[in-house]
């Protein structure tokens, strides 16, 4: 897979080429938590409402013992590395199918902008940094499309904003090994 980024990110092909490219490119997913199993996460907390001031919540937090790793859940590209008001020290990674691994809440970032990443490479460690500090540690883990998915906005609280975003959870759980 890393082949693959490496040659999109520097074979200047056009935007066209890449975008359709890389909506086929195959998408392996690993649990971006070093160790941990669908047990670590409360299955139900995706669009959950309410969630502060955000008011639903986009994604899942994976718990676990602070400074264990956080992985990279796809191979791609670094498209952020750095520190967030609400996500404290986040990643966020562009995979295939133009989809974006967003990780907040991180002890340690173990990547920049730019690096290339396989599934399952160490990003960071467990943290409680931004709004989370004091609690648990956790990773806040979000895929985002940057594709709109029209058929999945809904009318729940911010539910056009769902054509956005896909359900870690059942992202996960659906893992073959």
């Amino acid at each position: 897979m890393k082949q693959w980024i490496a040659a999109l990110k520097y074979s200047g092909l056009s935007l066209g080429a890449c975008l359709l490219i890389g909506f086929f490119v195959p998408e392996k997913m690993v649990i971006p938590v070093q160790g941990a199993s669908s047990h670590d996460w409360h299955h139900q907390t995706f669009w959950h409402e309410p969630w502060g001031t955000s008011g639903v919540h986009k994604g899942i937090d994976i718990f676990g013992a602070k400074t264990t790793p956080v992985v990279a859940a796809t191979a791609g590209v670094v498209i952020f590395s750095g520190v967030l008001t609400k996500g404290g020290n986040a990643v966020a990674i562009l995979g295939p199918k133009w989809r974006i691994h967003h990780f907040a809440h991180l002890e340690r970032k173990d990547v920049v902008l730019g690096d290339i990443v396989d599934a399952n490479d160490q990003i960071g460690t467990l943290g409680d940094s931004g709004n989370a500090a004091g609690k648990a540690p956790h990773v806040h883990y979000s895929i985002l499309s940057i594709i709109p998915l029209p058929w999945r906005a809904t009318l729940e609280t911010q539910g056009w904003k769902k054509m956005f975003f896909i359900d870690p959870h059942q992202t996960l759980t659906n893992i073959s090994y």
